[in-house]
């Protein structure tokens, strides 16, 4: 119940104090956004598997978005960071994608 009440929260703080990203930050936002998508579905797969571990969450959570964000910085310094950045994303992908499927199959036996 906690974390739906701090989605809600942060979805009405958002929606009110209608935040702006610092146009340095904008190009690492969506990259951060799938990196914690893929430690949210990870998360909700562990907890449906019956393995969840709170801690092991915070520190993959927040791994994710940093180290996604890390490359796409190295990437932009080499001059390649829409190609890092592509990379990053389709490996996140394919495993937002793997983790649902695996929801998908617990939830619906299918």
């Amino acid at each position: 119940m906690i974390p739906l009440i701090g989605l809600v929260v942060g979805i009405v703080l958002g929606l009110v104090l209608q935040p702006s990203v610092p146009a340095i930050l904008q190009s690492y936002l969506p990259i951060a956004v799938v990196a914690a998508l893929d430690a949210v579905f990870g998360g909700l797969r562990a907890s449906l598997d019956g393995i969840f571990d709170d801690k092991v969450f915070v520190v993959s959570f927040l791994s994710n978005v940093v180290v996604a964000a890390l490359i796409v910085f190295l990437g932009d310094q080499l001059g390649v960071g829409a190609q890092l950045s592509t990379g990053v994303i389709v490996v996140l992908g394919i495993r937002i994608f793997s983790n649902v499927a695996a929801i998908r199959r617990h939830l619906f036996k299918a």
